[in-house]
């Protein structure tokens, strides 16, 4: 079950400014010296034997194989995966840092080239899998303990059962998956490759998208419109990998016979997908108690008789220009850290001293931020586009908690460390929301707590309502694909018809965005990802809720949460804090949170 490691993307990392002090760079050592390193070298060597290995081994006779013996091929599948994860691991990380060298473009692709085509013997693997009989897989469940534990992981293998095509189609699909990828570096040299003239200044398009967040109006505008021209001149190269992403997904889909766009997603997230519409109904039905009714507040406070779409995430006028320079974002993050509790301060620690973080700006680098957890022998590495906002400490904290939790679930092995991404949210959010209350806390007046919960309003607002409007995009993007090709028009009123339905009655939209859909990496490296923010965010505020309600023995729980990695269903999970996301209702309550701050807002207008 060969899965390679993928960074947990962060949807709402922005940034801003200069004078940051020293910002830290990756130590990529700790995974290989360099990409002739002996170790490297040895390590693909022994992939590729030890695929072959397998394949002769066990191949047409899992079957046949006692509760010892499937553990043992189990035991040696994580290691191959572990090995062919950090080899996948230190190659993407250096083409993160610099995505526009094309020696690291060549690495990155000799690796996926090479791995893919030693893993391909391995494809029978899940096939035979999926071919045991339920009732003498649960005989050797209750054998075996030690096999018993891998449950979790066979049972969401087996999920895909009904969706299983051809031991020989399954391999030709494994060979062909370099080539999806191809389609997805091109997407990211791209956008990396972007340049922006705004003010007579060449930016990069982190620096372009920080403007957006200047307290100067004009500076917003001409960086909002340098944006959508930008977007334009090169629309058809994005429509161009849209439509190839959203074909192969449908080829594929109906290949598999699944019943929706979304159904691929919701099974590798082990939820099901009346959860996810429950969710995604219950947001939109609050779009008018949430954003229309912040939007028409921010209105009142820029003094605008209509809002445009640069002035959505300006700052407000009461609040000050200020630069958090890199070691007053980690204090701030690590107090609030060490506050709810001083192990999840140990873990955070060592991605300040050790280079586990590569905190700033770069031409070339890779836009917004991620917690890319590689293997569990090592460790995570943390990606930001450091630029000193106070929603940069904000991202900060939203990716060190994926470290946190990513190093907890580590134990668990490559088979079930991974989180699935409904859940992969959690301890990121959770981290945002100790950092903001730390700070709330420590507020010195009611206009610094006023610009303290508009901020975090925001926040929830990108990671609930505007993901949720992606959600939907992407399910009209894929459905409209199913029918034939789609014009950059065709997507762009795709992008239209949900931002004035999940932004408000306060926006105009101006001509040309249209095209911003062009620039959101989740739509093309993991289709359907978006909704798993507003998941993890709703459940954090429902976590918080009960943390608040009853202290007493929340961190160990919540600490046994996320050791459990991938090992449990979410109910399993959330059971020892008395929560359940399949009940309608628990939506309601982490919406209630947010639509509380904002009712705080309007006593202060009084």
């Amino acid at each position: 079950m060969i899965s390679f490691p993928r960074p947990v993307r962060d949807a709402n990392a922005q940034g801003g400014a200069d004078n940051l002090g020293h910002l830290p760079e990756w130590d990529l050592s700790d995974l290989y010296k360099g990409e002739d390193a002996p170790e490297l070298i040895r390590d693909l060597d022994w992939l590729e034997s030890a695929c072959a290995e397998f394949a002769r081994d066990y191949e047409g006779k899992l079957d046949t194989l006692d509760a010892a013996g499937l553990l043992e091929c189990i035991v040696r599948d994580e290691k191959i995966s572990n090995i062919a994860g950090r080899i996948m691991s230190y190659a993407s990380l250096r083409y993160y840092q610099l995505t526009t060298d094309p020696a690291r473009t060549k690495f990155l692709s000799d690796c996926q080239e090479k791995i893919t085509a030693y893993t391909t013997p391995l494809v029978f693997f899940t096939l035979e899998l999926n071919r045991i009989s339920e009732d003498k897989l649960t005989a050797m469940y209750a054998e075996n303990a030690d096999l018993a534990r891998y449950k979790p992981s066979l049972n969401r293998i087996r999920a895909m059962k009904p969706h299983q095509l051809s031991d020989e189609m399954e391999k030709f699909l494994h060979d062909m998956g370099v080539v999806g990828d191809a389609w997805e570096r091109l997407f990211d040299e791209t956008i990396a490759g972007l340049s922006f003239e705004v003010a007579g200044e060449t930016l990069t398009i982190e620096g372009t998208l920080n403007l957006l967040t200047e307290q100067d109006r004009d500076t917003r505008e001409a960086a909002t419109r340098e944006l959508a021209r930008v977007f334009g001149e090169n629309i058809r190269i994005f429509s161009r990998v849209h439509n190839t992403a959203a074909k192969e997904k449908e080829v594929m889909d109906r290949w598999r016979n699944m019943p929706s766009a979304q159904a691929g997603r919701h099974l590798s997230n082990d939820v099901e997908a009346e959860v996810v519409e429950a969710l995604r109904d219950a947001v939109v039905a609050a779009y008018p108690r949430l954003s229309h009714r912040y939007y028409e507040l921010k209105r009142k406070w820029l003094g605008l008789d209509r809002m445009q779409v640069w002035d959505r995430n300006a700052p407000l006028p009461m609040e000050l220009q200020k630069t958090v320079d890199w070691d007053s974002a980690r204090d701030i993050v690590m107090e609030a850290y060490n506050a709810f509790d001083p192990r999840m301060g140990e873990l955070a620690e060592p991605f300040f001293s050790k280079g586990w973080i590569d905190a700033g700006v770069k031409p070339g680098k890779a836009p917004g931020a991620f917690a890319h957890p590689t293997v569990t022998t090592v460790h995570p590495y943390v990606m930001l586009n450091y630029l000193g906002k106070p929603r940069d400490v904000m991202t900060l904290a939203h990716e060190l908690g994926h470290g946190v939790h990513q190093r907890l679930a580590a134990d668990q092995g490559e088979w079930l460390s991974s989180t699935p991404l409904t859940l992969a949210e959690t301890a990121s959010v959770f981290g945002e929301m100790l950092t903001f209350r730390k700070m709330l806390d420590k507020a010195a007046s009611p206009q610094e707590r006023k610009v303290l919960l508009a901020g975090k309003v925001e926040d929830m607002i990108n990671t609930v309502v505007r993901q949720i409007a992606f959600y939907d995009f992407e399910c009209k993007l894929h459905a409209a694909r199913r029918e034939g090709e789609l014009t950059p028009e065709d997507i762009g009123a795709l992008w239209m018809s949900v931002q004035g339905e999940s932004l408000g009655p306060a926006f105009d939209f101006m001509e040309g965005y249209d095209t911003f859909w062009a620039y959101i990496p989740h739509f093309v490296h993991s289709p359907f990802y978006v909704y798993a923010y507003a998941f993890g965010d709703g459940l954090v505020n429902a976590l918080y809720a009960v943390y608040e309600e009853n202290p007493d023995g929340f961190q160990d729980k919540y600490f046994d949460m996320l050791r459990a990695g991938g090992s449990k269903h979410h109910k399993d999970l959330l059971a020892p804090f008395g929560l359940d996301a399949s009940d309608p209702a628990f939506w309601d309550k982490g919406l209630s949170m947010i639509s509380g701050f904002i009712d705080e807002l309007e006593a202060m207008e009084d």
